[in-house]
């Protein structure tokens, strides 16, 4: 299974100019937004070798980024 990065951008690409003003003027979905790219880009590098990390750990970084999409993924439908 060849390895991926999952950015917001691919995972929603038909909010691609919500997701673009919201980036821009909403704070908190800056934020939501950063450390979603932050634990994927983790995620990517335990997966890619550079990174030791135990198996229940990587299952933990994996849960919050769903809880992050899932929160992301709220706030664009409602916008």
């Amino acid at each position: 299974m060849p390895l991926e990065h999952h950015p917001l951008n691919r995972e929603f690409p038909e909010y691609r100019d919500t997701m673009q003003e919201m980036l821009q003027h909403n704070v908190h979905f800056s934020r939501l937004a950063q450390e979603y790219q932050r634990l994927d880009a983790r995620i990517y590098e335990v997966e890619d070798g550079k990174h030791a990390l135990d198996d229940l750990a990587l299952h933990s970084l994996k849960m919050q980024r769903v809880a992050l999409k899932d929160e992301i993924a709220q706030l664009l439908k409602n916008h």
